[in-house]
């Protein structure tokens, strides 16, 4: 039995975060989303996976940016 597509507000449900969590996800940080028409939809398993590999991580996501935008975003700046 092939894995079904889920929408953004049972992903949202699934991971316990907000719809726009799951929008600024796929953009910034390269959620596993795949768009349908109009319409985003997901696979439990590839989201799941995205986020065992430290997809969400806000520190590992952190550390890719510029030192003052890491500082800017602590409120250091």
């Amino acid at each position: 039995m092939t894995e079904p597509w889920v929408s953004v507000d049972q992903i949202a449900g699934h991971l316990g975060v907000t719809r726009d969590s799951i929008f600024r996800w796929i953009d910034r940080k390269g959620l596993p989303a795949h768009r349908v028409g109009r319409l985003w939809k997901f696979k439990v398993s590839e989201v799941d996976e995205w986020v065992r590999g430290g997809g969400a991580d806000e520190e590992k996501n952190m550390a890719m940016l510029p030192r003052h935008r890491r500082e800017k975003n602590r409120g250091m700046a």
